[in-house]
């Protein structure tokens, strides 16, 4: 099969049955939110002016787990006759047994995401503690670094220092996805954004091991962004349905353990190191990490708790430099994409261009920093 071909195969199995599953499922449950506790009221720091269900968490892990429940059921099943019944090509089904090796791996990581998805619900339908929330997600990330093995690639040969930056990245993907979900389409249209473009580094970036792409991986990423596409179509604007906690709290952990899954300093050719690399999680995020940095650093700055909610968000502040809400969300979408063709870049080019791409997406934020200063300014006069 050509690489086409199985690029073909893999973005039909692994995003269409996600984007169909989460669709379809989010139609009843803006039916029925009210009845499951799961509504967003006007007011507060809030922007929105009608009352909105709140359960597209939902329906994105419905969108993820229905559809690994029968990859799993097919996988473990082909042998006993159902490859017959299903007709798969043996260039598909070739993998199958390397899929089965990674199973109980697969279902650690969507159980503990599981966990994320469950207190999301409740703090959406009653406010968990923030110490609470703190803790689970901690402990949560603990079981993966400590538990199953998967870190940061740093290259500073400390690896008690790298676990404790690894806890600390998983923790920080959730919330900042988490605070960027204040405007219609925005936090679900970022995610998916991010989840396709690692998904195109794991399709282009061989494993430590072989010369094959990190199928596993992308499969993972490409049924994240799936299922995200399915919720969009209720959350763009005018939203009728918010993505919540649940659904934030899970999109975040399968994309930053995702990221720590991945081989990133592997050329294609597989003989050729590319230490620099490893950033391209970073170059990827940037926009999430930019909005949740200047959002705490702003809350430190007068004195407020950094874990109450405002409207000092990047989108928000672009909202009051003149842009519409639709415009900022864009706006935010397109450096997303570009940050996210950038780390497509760098596990390709030689240490060198890395610099050049890395400065790109610098002069990228310097000049958001620069537009936002003129905001400032305003404020300060006044």
């Amino acid at each position: 099969m050509t690489s086409s071909a199985l690029l073909g195969w893999l973005l039909g199995l692994a995003v269409v049955p996600p984007l169909l599953v989460s669709l379809i499922s989010l139609y009843p449950i803006r039916r029925y939110a009210r009845q499951l506790g799961l509504i967003a009221n006007p007011g507060g720091h809030s922007t929105h002016t009608k009352v909105t269900p709140l359960g597209g968490g939902i329906g994105i892990w419905l969108g993820i787990m229905l559809p690994m429940v029968a990859g799993t059921l097919i996988v473990c099943g082909f042998d006993l006759g159902l490859g017959k019944l299903l007709d798969l090509p043996e260039s598909v089904t070739v993998f199958f047994s390397g899929i089965r090796s990674r199973l109980p791996q697969l279902w650690s990581l969507l159980g503990a995401g599981t966990v994320l998805f469950v207190l999301g619900i409740w703090d959406d339908r009653r406010g968990a503690p923030v110490r609470l929330r703190l803790a689970v997600e901690f402990g949560v990330a603990a079981f993966v670094v400590y538990g199953m093995g998967f870190g940061l690639t740093a290259f500073i040969g400390a690896p008690s220092l790298t676990n404790a930056m690894s806890v600390v990245w998983i923790v920080a993907v959730i919330n900042s996805f988490n605070m960027l979900d204040n405007m219609d389409g925005l936090s679900g249209g970022v995610a998916a954004i991010i989840a396709a473009s690692m998904a195109a580094v794991m399709l282009t970036t061989p494993s430590a091991s072989g010369s094959m792409p990190q199928l596993f991986v992308a499969g993972l990423l490409l049924c994240v962004c799936g299922s995200l596409l399915g919720f969009l179509w209720h959350n763009r604007p005018p939203a009728k349905l918010f993505m919540g906690d649940g659904g934030s709290y899970l999109v975040g952990f399968l994309i930053a353990v995702s990221m720590l899954m991945a081989t990133f300093a592997t050329a294609p050719d597989a003989s050729v190191q590319r230490p620099h690399a490893v950033l391209a999680p970073l170059c990827a995020m940037a926009i999430p990490m930019y909005d949740m940095g200047t959002v705490l650093w702003i809350r430190i700055r007068e004195g407020r708790s950094i874990f109450v909610g405002d409207r000092s968000h990047f989108s928000h502040r672009l909202v009051d430099l003149g842009l519409s809400r639709t415009q900022a969300v864009l706006t935010i979408h397109l450096v997303t994409a570009t940050c996210g063709l950038a780390s497509l870049l760098l596990v390709h080019v030689t240490v060198l261009q890395a610099a050049a791409v890395l400065g790109i997406v610098a002069c990228m934020l310097l000049l958001v920093v620069i537009l936002e200063s003129t905001g400032w300014r305003k404020e300060s006069n006044d």
